[in-house]
């Protein structure tokens, strides 16, 4: 499978990224294992992952995700040059480790790489932003991480137009290294959030986006179809808005798309996305 270069970034990635946080929450290590174990031998290289995954599952508190992740690379054998790890910081772990302050960064940082048995994050990735501290205090922590070699590139999640153009700009005046990585919610039924100024920047700015929620939760795989099938989800509260009548277009948009190429709805719901410039 060809590979590309991700941007400024310099990581080459096959087209799919698989994200990680059903890992310690719907798929146990086994499963976790062999759906990486199928990902990898398809061709594809690149797992998105974060430490507060899974932590809302019942007797979790966050890093089940990144260490299943490390146990797998350390029991298959494979390169290390040959996986292209992306985990997160930011999100509330409690007991008020949450955030982008220096401090917690680079406590987590640490904790993130001994959770993933490895010496260097191919792509950290800022997971949501915080108001209280400076963008100049969160790019010169990663400033440091990456002159140390524990981080490789550097990149945001779930930022708007406004805030990461002034992240962008608190770089560029400071001499920090900047966001070169967007992660976005972003699919077929959700485009709001992305398109127009956010996606806009993105293009202008040569920043690359790597998308989540691709499927909507599942819900583009064309499985859900009446209320009557969230029963047998645990995402069944956060699948049910999808199903409105511009949900049912779409879904029947894709099964028409679908049948024309002898596909399924979830390829032609991600090629989509994938085709999408941007």
């Amino acid at each position: 499978m060809e590979k590309r270069k991700l941007g400024r970034t310099g990581l080459s990635i096959a087209p799919l990224v698989f994200g990680g946080n059903v890992f310690g929450w719907t798929a146990d290590e086994k499963i976790s294992f062999d759906l990486l174990d199928a990902f990898f031998d398809a061709g594809f290289n690149m797992i998105d992952t974060a430490d507060v995954y899974s932590s809302w599952a019942p007797g979790n508190s966050g890093g089940e995700s990144e260490t299943i992740v490390g146990k797998w690379l350390k029991r298959s054998g494979r390169s290390r040059d040959d996986v292209v790890i992306v985990t997160k910081v930011g999100s509330d772990m409690g007991s008020g480790k949450k955030g982008l302050s220096e401090k917690w960064i680079m406590q987590a940082v640490e904790d993130s790489l001994r959770r993933l048995q490895i010496d260097t994050i191919d792509l950290y990735l800022s997971h949501w932003p915080d108001p209280e501290t400076p963008y100049e205090e969160t790019l010169g922590a990663y400033d440091r991480l990456r002159s140390q070699g524990k981080v490789r590139s550097i990149g945001c999640s779930n930022l708007d137009a406004a805030q990461l153009r002034a992240a962008l700009d608190a770089a560029r005046i400071a001499g920090l290294p900047r966001y070169d990585v967007l992660q976005p919610e972003y699919n077929l039924y959700d485009r709001s959030g992305f398109d127009g100024p956010l996606r806009n920047l993105c293009i202008a700015e040569d920043i690359d986006v790597i998308t989540y929620y691709s499927l909507a939760s599942g819900f583009l795989t064309g499985k859900y179809r009446s209320h009557k099938d969230l029963g047998a989800s645990v995402r069944g509260e956060d699948i049910g808005k999808y199903l409105d009548g511009r949900g049912m277009r779409i879904l029947g948009a894709l099964d028409d798309v679908a049948a024309d190429l002898t596909a399924k709805p979830a390829e032609v719901a991600l090629a989509w996305v994938m085709a999408r410039k941007g």
